[in-house]
């Protein structure tokens, strides 16, 4: 029989950071009062006869913190990006200015901020999801090692104990990153 493969805990903990990274990357979708050019990252723009990231059309920038310029590189092309950007539901109307979208960011009503923040705390809760799973796969892999006699019950609990501080730190993490998101949100 194949002996099973060695504990690696850094393993774990990249598959943990990997749910960070995934829940960092949903709230930079995430509209708060201020512009930002990640508002637009999920955009894709038909051009060309292919979807394409809005990114690769165009470049995105913030002159000033409640408007967003996207300038289009190829004129044939601007009336795609505004028809994407107000297809994409953002609440967001830009302004062409020749091959130049100008995007004012309206203020958020007290409503939209409660819904954007029930938003933040499902990506999160996804986010702690995905890294108690890859502790119960850690768990599961050191049980495995046990019972095959691979590594001793008491190395079994200190590096179940390490698993444990590792998803502890990472939940940790993802609570702090929800409650800065939250306060982004709510501030008026």
């Amino acid at each position: 029989m194949a002996q099973p493969a060695p504990f690696k805990i850094d393993d774990y903990k990249r598959r943990m950071d990997g749910a960070l990274t995934a829940l960092q990357h949903e709230f930079g979708g995430l509209r708060t009062g201020r512009a930002s050019p990640t508002l637009l990252d999920p955009i894709t723009v038909e051009a060309y006869g292919t979807v394409s990231p809005l990114n690769q059309v165009a470049t995105v920038t913030v002159p000033e913190p409640r408007m967003i310029s996207v300038q289009v590189w190829d004129k044939t092309v601007v009336s795609a990006v505004d028809k994407a950007i107000r297809a994409a539901n953002l609440g967001l109307n830009p302004i062409v200015d020749g091959q130049t979208l100008r995007i004012p960011i309206p203020p958020l009503t007290g409503e939209r901020r409660q819904e954007l923040a029930k938003i933040a705390a499902k990506y999160a809760e996804q986010a702690r999801v995905a890294v108690r799973n890859v502790r119960r796969d850690a768990m599961d892999h050191l049980k495995k090692l046990e019972k095959e006699h691979a590594i001793s019950e008491d190395e079994h609990k200190r590096l179940g104990g390490d698993v444990q501080k590792t998803t502890d730190e990472h939940i940790r993490k993802i609570d702090d990153t929800l409650r800065h998101k939250e306060e982004e949100i709510t501030q008026v």
